[in-house]
């Protein structure tokens, strides 16, 4: 270690309501300090209109809640050790239209206020159309199927799909867009003070899962590919970008501009971005063929495996597989579910409404649980799909609706909560089975996030559905952790990110074992949401 014992990093977690400063002492992984702070206009609803799916959040939300968590975070620190990097995790795939300088449109004047300029969240599925056309032309034969490496089904939550669906809709912002940049590219670059947007530094996490880009086709889908799928596609500057990095590199060193605003040394480091859940997995010590589920509003299940091992076994209706996406060297795969506390967050409005805002947010969450556990598994006979977000995977599908069944006289609030919580955990045995169906096998289940963290009861739900152990670790912030790791190592406190992330990952806070008993009853259940599943899946093509 080139770093004194006392020497911390810096990490940012981006996530969908909000950004986690994280103070982490490269030493050990202590967290000494940590701060978050909301998005404003996000908190308030601007820009999004959930009945057609769209959700924006204004790159001024990043900026503003990134300066005032740092602020609060290094305040807090009881000393003022060396802050020697930063990293960088976000919600993905959520692009934003930039100018030539690199400047995010909506902070132009003109765009300041037009939803399309801004970020289109991941969880944004206004492009449904758009991917499909993605997937039809991918598996036309006239070119690649670019969809090789990204579980043969491209998503209307990813990059591509987005771009052509603004490039179709909103010609005036497509024109003055010089490029697309995913927010965990954006905000390394704009701490660093990037002014030509084609020197951002570009995620191998973001590209491989997202964007399409493999080694295999020497990047990005080609011009031809771009025109095919429509003419105004051919507009764009291509390639967009190329060359890609790992997020043990350094994307850039903090500007004086954001080094004054938040009280730190201009100059350190700043490693390459990724996704929250990746550096996530990350943070919680991932290791070969352990599944890392993070459990927020959404999950993300991230899993490495060494190439020599999967060789060429692809794992079709996943998020994709990628070299480098998670940890270099190994072959990072992505799964997860659209919604998986969305949907608990959902129930909890749909019972509120017309309360004239009486009650907290989750108020009612606790109350429900404890009720919901004393039920025996299947309630009094509900049954349910997590599919409130459409579905993630295996087989992305953002047509797809949910549905509640066997609702009768006798159900109830807390009845109907408990079939919510056994669809999401069995929409998570899917994911597992489709892993190992399809040749890479899952030894462990680590999950990480504050579901995970705060709920007993849909973590023993889980373990008892999968009939599997699940470990829960310790750290609340373990995608910030995780990108503290990869600064250390970008800041060369470590000779590599495997050194970091054993020295500084989060250690496990308790684990839950399956009950045999309880699987077998969630068995029998389990077939019902396969039927229910197969029937929403017609229902959405009728």
């Amino acid at each position: 270690m080139s770093s004194t014992k006392d020497s911390c990093v810096l990490g940012l977690d981006f996530g969908s309501d909000s950004v986690r400063a994280v103070v982490v002492r490269v030493a050990d992984g202590e967290e000494l300090s940590s701060a978050v702070a909301n998005y404003p206009r996000w908190a308030e609803g601007k820009f999004c209109d959930a009945a057609r799916q769209q959700f924006r959040q204004h790159p001024s939300d990043y900026l503003e809640a990134m300066g005032a968590a740092v602020r609060e975070a290094v305040a807090g620190l009881e000393s003022h050790p060396d802050i020697i990097g930063i990293g960088v995790d976000t919600t993905g795939s959520s692009p934003m239209p930039v100018t030539a300088d690199g400047t995010a449109l909506a902070l132009k004047d003109g765009f300041s206020s037009d939803p399309d300029a801004m970020c289109i969240l991941w969880k944004d599925h206004t492009s449904v159309a758009e991917a499909q056309e993605i997937n039809d032309l991918c598996h036309s034969g006239q070119f690649p199927d670019y969809t090789k490496y990204v579980g043969g089904i491209y998503s209307s939550e990813w990059y591509w799909a987005k771009i052509l669906n603004i490039g179709r809709r909103n010609p005036t912002v497509f024109r003055a867009a010089a490029n697309w940049v995913e927010l965990c590219d954006w905000i390394p670059a704009v701490l660093a003070g990037v002014t030509d947007a084609s020197k951002i530094v570009r995620s191998r996490c973001a590209a491989g899962h997202k964007a399409l880009w493999h080694p295999e086709f020497g990047g990005l889908p080609s011009r031809d590919w771009l025109q095919a799928l429509d003419p105004v596609l051919g507009n764009l500057t291509t390639p967009l970008f190329g060359e890609t990095k790992t997020s043990d590199q350094v994307a850039g060193n903090l500007s004086s501009d954001w080094a004054g605003r938040f009280g730190l040394n201009a100059g350190i480091p700043i490693a390459v971005g990724a996704f929250d859940c990746h550096m996530g997995a990350v943070g919680a010590g991932i290791e070969p063929y352990s599944l890392v589920r993070a459990m927020g509003t959404s999950t993300c299940d991230i899993l490495v495996a060494p190439p020599e091992e999967v060789s060429d076994t692809l794992v079709s209706g996943i998020c994709g597989q990628v070299p480098g996406s998670v940890l270099p060297d190994l072959i990072g795969f992505e799964a997860g579910q659209s919604s998986f506390g969305d949907v608990f967050a959902w129930f909890e409005r749909l019972l509120q409404w017309g309360r004239n805002g009486r009650g907290k947010a989750g108020s009612l969450l606790p109350e429900l649980e404890k009720e919901a556990a004393e039920l025996p598994p299947g309630g009094y006979g509900e049954r349910a799909l997590d599919w409130l977000n459409g579905r993630r995977t295996p087989d992305a599908d953002q047509t797809v609706k949910s549905i509640i069944a066997g609702l009768h006289l006798g159900s109830t609030a807390p009845s109907i909560y408990r079939a919510l919580i056994e669809a999401t955990a069995y929409g998570s045995r899917a994911i597992v089975e489709r892993f190992e169906e399809q040749g890479v096998k899952v030894n462990s289940i680590v999950a990480i996030g504050g579901i995970a963290r705060k709920s007993d009861f849909i973590s023993q739900v889980c373990a008892d559905v999968m009939n599997r152990k699940v470990d829960v670790a310790l750290s609340d912030q373990a995608c910030a952790r995780g990108a503290a790791i990869f600064a250390a190592t970008a800041a060369g406190a470590y000779e590599d990110i495997y050194k970091a992330k054993d020295a500084m990952l989060s250690p496990i806070e308790k684990s839950f074992e399956p009950n045999p008993e309880m699987h077998k009853l969630y068995n029998a259940i389990y077939e019902d949401y396969k039927r229910i599943g197969a029937f929403a899946g017609d229902l959405a093509k009728s």
